[in-house]
């Protein structure tokens, strides 16, 4: 999702700046996909944010090594790698580095067709977290998430729109989504479990995708 929003940022924008951030989750594979991801894009103005006093406050499957992941709704409605508050706090620090380099427009993977059900991933968020930074700033910023509407296999179909297949194969065989770090096997849509839920979905918008392609 992260790659797709990228690469169609770099069509979109003259400058684009890549943030990366590091909230104490349980493994460390996606942000140092994220490393090689921003040297093979041409990223040069990439960070990696130590917030990891988020996975100390959070208690998450996503922050706990003791919590099993899993898919299962809680007595609250939501699953158990909900991590309270993190895409608030990102969206509060990129807002932060935009204002101080000058840029105006924050973009990220966010999605309320295909997702965990998580409440920061809703538009109603999106919409209120760029008004409050506006407000808070001063300054107009634009919160854009171009996955919004869209399912798993229309997000492959756009990263083919994109990039065609050398971006669809980059995606499949450089990115990462298991919330286990799982690196071994390679499957036809990536490296991971195949169990989770962020495995399930990354797989069966795969399928769906090239069923229809």
């Amino acid at each position: 999702d992260s790659t797709t929003c990228l690469v169609q940022a770099l069509a979109l924008y003259d400058e684009v700046h890549a943030i990366t951030f590091d909230y104490g989750q349980r493994h460390r594979e996606e942000i140092e996909t994220a490393r090689r991801l921003a040297g093979q894009l041409g990223i040069a103005a990439h960070k990696v944010m130590d917030v990891t006093m988020l996975g100390e406050l959070a208690v998450s499957a996503l922050t706990r090594d003791d919590i099993p992941v899993s898919g299962e709704l809680q007595d609250n409605g939501l699953p158990n790698t909900f991590v309270p508050g993190r895409n608030l706090l990102f969206l509060t620090f990129a807002a932060t580095i935009a204002y101080r380099r000058g840029l105006d427009v924050l973009v990220g993977g966010m999605c309320e067709t295909d997702f965990s059900g998580y409440p920061d991933c809703r538009d109603n968020t999106m919409k209120a977290m760029q008004l409050a930074l506006s407000l808070g700033l001063d300054r107009k910023l634009r919160v854009e998430t171009p996955l919004m509407w869209i399912d798993k296999a229309q997000t492959w179909a756009l990263a083919d729109q994109l990039g065609g297949a050398a971006l669809t194969e980059l995606i499949v065989e450089h990115t990462h989504t298991c919330y286990h770090g799982v690196r071994g096997e390679r499957h036809d849509w990536g490296y991971g479990c195949g169990e989770c839920p962020a495995c399930a979905l990354r797989k069966a918008g795969h399928a769906k995708w090239r069923a229809g392609a």
